[in-house]
C-alpha cells in the first residue's frame, strides 16, 4: 500500500497564502525564538507551535487526523535498529572528540535527571516538532516544492533553521541532517509515529552520550 502523504494542491489553497504562512512559521518564528530567546519559556512555545500546526492541517484538505497514528512502527524494526546503532556511534563519536570529559555524563552522575530525558524527550520534543516539520510542512506546504527531492531539501534546511537560537553550528548542522532523514522516512512511510520514535532516540542518544550540551538552553552560544 502506498503510504507516501499526500500535500495539498497548489489548486486547492492559494500558493500565495501558503507561502505566506509558511515563510512566517519556517522563517519568521526561528528568527525571533533567536532574537528573543532567553525571555520565553521554549517547551510551552514548542506545544504552542504544535497546537496551531493542528489548527492548520484541520483546514488543510485532504488531511485526516488518523493520519497521526498511522503505521509502520514496529514492523520497521530493522530501520529503527540501524538508526540507533549509527546514531550512538555518531554521538559518541562526537563526544570523544569534542567534549571527552562528558561522555556518559548524566546516566553517571544524574541518573534521575537522565531518566526523566528519557522519558520526557520523545513526548514534549520529538513529537510536536514532528508533527510541525513533518506532518504541517508536508502536508500542507509540500506542494510549493517541484517535487519531493526539492521539498524534501527545504525540510531538512528548515529543521536545521529551527535550531538556529543555539547559535551553533553543530547543533544547527546535526539537526539539519537529521531532518533529512526524517523527512526521508515520512516521505517514504507517511508515519509520523515512525519518525518520532526515531526523533526521540536520536534526543536520547544525543543526551546519553553526553553531546547534549549542545542541545540544551545553557548551550546557547557555545562552540564545538
Amino acid at each position: 500500500m502506498n503510504t507516501t502523504p499526500t500535500p495539498a494542491t497548489a489548486g486547492t489553497l492559494p500558493r500565495a497564502r501558503l507561502w505566506a504562512e509558511f515563510v512566517v512559521l519556517f522563517a519568521g518564528v526561528p528568527v525571533a525564538m533567536a532574537v528573543f530567546f532567553g525571555h520565553y519559556p521554549l517547551f510551552p512555545v514548542i506545544l504552542s507551535f504544535a497546537a496551531l500546526a493542528l489548527v492548520l492541517l484541520a483546514l488543510t484538505p485532504g488531511f485526516s487526523l488518523r493520519e497521526l497514528w498511522r503505521g509502520p512502527v514496529l514492523g520497521q524494526w530493522k530501520l529503527i535498529a540501524a538508526f540507533a546503532l549509527a546514531g550512538a556511534a555518531l554521538c559518541i563519536g562526537l563526544t570523544l572528540a569534542l567534549v571527552p570529559e562528558r561522555l556518559l555524563e548524566l546516566p553517571r552522575q544524574r541518573t534521575g535527571l537522565w531518566l526523566l530525558i528519557l522519558l520526557a524527550y520523545p513526548l514534549l520534543s520529538a513529537a510536536p516538532q514532528e508533527l510541525i516539520y513533518r506532518v504541517l510542512f508536508f502536508r500542507r506546504y509540500g506542494a510549493l516544492f517541484a517535487g519531493d527531492k526539492l521539498a524534501l531539501a527545504a525540510n531538512g534546511a528548515a529543521f536545521g533553521f529551527a535550531h538556529l537560537f543555539y547559535m551553533n553550528p553543530l547543533t544547527i548542522g546535526l539537526t539539519t541532517v537529521a531532518g533529512l532523514i526524517f523527512g526521508a522516512v515520512y516521505l517514504r512511510f507517511g508515519s509520523v509515529l515512525l519518525t518520532t520514535v526515531l526523533h526521540g532516540l536520536a534526543g536520547q542518544l544525543v543526551f546519553t552520550s553526553g553531546l547534549g550540551i549542545y542541545f540544551y538552553h545553557g548551550a546557547i552560544g557555545q562552540a564545538p
